[in-house]
């Protein structure tokens, strides 16, 4: 049985940092681009970043650039979304998913989804 297992997020000041991470149980880990969507209240669920499956290739979205940081470490089955600057409107429910294909954006893309993790950041 295939289960992401998020931890990591938190009620924090904008500014300050946050680093939610992705354990990955049941699948071939290596094999898969690992992605991470927000969902903020009443909005869509859109793309933040992805990391392709070596880890050398990375992708995010304009709004979290330069001061999102996605990694993997294959040899522990984990993925981390350093977060740093954060701002107000960064605000959301964060998912971590496990998806093929060169990191699409498209979250149908994606198999499977952890948990979510609630992110806060008050201004």
């Amino acid at each position: 049985q295939v289960q992401l297992v998020q931890s990591g997020g938190g009620l924090v000041q904008a500014g300050d940092s946050l680093r939610p991470s992705c354990a990955a149980n049941g699948l071939t880990f290596t094999w898969y681009v690992m992605a991470w969507f927000r969902q903020a209240p009443g909005k869509e669920r859109e793309f933040v970043s992805a990391i392709s499956q070596s880890g050398g290739l990375t992708r995010y979205a304009d709004s979290v650039k330069g001061r999102f940081t996605n990694s993997r470490d294959n040899a522990k089955n984990m993925v981390y979304l350093q977060m740093n600057t954060l701002e107000a409107e960064d605000t959301a429910v964060y998912y971590c998913a496990a998806g093929t294909g060169a990191m699409p954006v498209v979250k149908d893309r994606y198999v499977y989804w952890g948990q979510g993790t609630q992110v806060t950041v008050s201004s």
